[in-house]
């Protein structure tokens, strides 16, 4: 099959759909892979690593899109993409489509198949090509919590973990989850103190077990989200709900009652915020403050960190690159966990998720592939 990997365009995104080791296995495979010329310079992989990995520089977007079958990315596509994209192209990256309709639009006019990273899941029902985005990003909310805390910063001049004589920052995550558990990993790591909420009893005790004592649980009510969004001085949004709008947790109104200073990071931005005054932000201009609350809602927070991010996605979606490139759309009927990332296809949403959150019906391929 033909792959191509352009290069990505939205605002502050420099990672890149393959790195030059996936290229080279699917080269020895004998697939032919377009790769625009500077796709990886942003992550740090030359053209000329490219080329010795067996790949074909292609001048520009349109030689790839026009040259390639399957298109594999890390962002969702931008209109100039979604507009490039016909009945015979399969769509492999992320796409968040819950909160947008236009894409979702662009997408379906297309004819194009279109298969999304966050709803592709695995036998234990996890989510393995979100995971490690979600670790990045967990790790990084934390940094970027400690940046804004500082005064010059719009923060109230507060160290995370505080110092003789002065008290470490009140965290609150809320969701135990892969974003809330590295948040939590990290934030305890720089000395604060850590609280997080969830809804799983089970994941609760799992995370008692991990942290043996160091963070404090909470089972998740309207109570205690409240109780601990107005007692934190960072609170880090984690929750998800696969394919679906991230539930609104922080409430306008919460706002007025916080510690003039604080911070609030929301992970969950991609899938429409769980901050009901959350607005995506870049990392050019990452925060603003709304009554007094730093709000932080970078949209593609492990874009900061490209070698590392496409590295680490890279390795996860390789083995179901390789079973595009090899059977395309019929590897959706070998593999009924990557036809869960299906979301577009012949001009429908097929993801009942992502169909609800969009006020649409979802057509259902999933009887045909399990």
């Amino acid at each position: 099959m033909r792959i191509g990997v352009p290069r990505e365009i939205k605002a502050d995104e420099y990672r890149v759909g393959l790195v030059p080791a996936a290229v080279r296995e699917l080269a020895a495979q004998g697939h032919q892979v377009l790769v625009e010329a500077g796709a990886g310079s942003g992550s740090g992989f030359a053209d000329a690593a490219y080329a010795e990995a067996g790949a074909v520089l292609a001048p520009d977007a349109a030689a790839v899109f026009e040259g390639a079958d399957l298109i594999v990315k890390v962002k969702e596509p931008q209109k100039s993409e979604w507009e490039r994209l016909t009945s015979r192209h399969i769509l492999f990256t992320y796409l968040h489509l819950a909160p947008d309709p236009a894409q979702a639009e662009g997408l379906r006019r297309s004819g194009a198949a279109a298969i999304a990273y966050e709803t592709v899941t695995d036998p234990s029902g996890g989510l393995p090509l979100l995971a490690p985005m979600s670790e990045i990003a967990g790790r990084l909310s934390v940094l970027a919590a400690a940046q804004h805390l500082q005064k010059h910063n719009g923060g109230m001049g507060l160290l995370l973990p505080g110092a003789a004589g002065s008290p470490p920052a009140r965290v609150t995550v809320l969701g135990g989850g892969m974003v809330g558990t590295n948040a939590a990993r990290m934030a305890v790591g720089l000395g604060a103190q850590v609280t997080v909420v969830e809804r799983s009893l089970p994941r609760l005790r799992a995370l008692d077990e991990l942290f043996a004592g160091r963070i404090r649980t909470r089972h998740s009510s309207l109570d205690a989200v409240e109780a601990e969004i107005l007692s934190a001085d960072v609170v880090i949004g984690a929750v998800l709900a696969a394919g679906a709008a991230a539930p609104r947790l922080l409430r306008r109104e919460h706002l007025s009652r916080m510690t003039p200073g604080s911070v609030i990071v929301d992970v969950a931005i991609d899938q429409g915020g769980c901050f009901e005054t959350s607005r995506p932000t870049t990392h050019h201009e990452p925060t603003f403050v709304l009554d007094g609350v730093v709000h932080y809602c970078v949209a593609n927070m492990p874009g900061a960190v490209p070698r590392t991010a496409s590295e680490a996605l890279g390795a996860a979606t390789l083995p179901f690159v390789l079973k595009l490139a090899e059977s395309g759309l019929d590897a959706l009927s070998r593999d009924p966990h990557l036809a869960r990332g299906l979301n577009v296809l012949g001009g429908e949403i097929t993801h009942p998720a992502v169909a609800a959150a969009l006020g649409r019906t979802a057509s259902d391929p999933y009887a045909a592939w399990g």
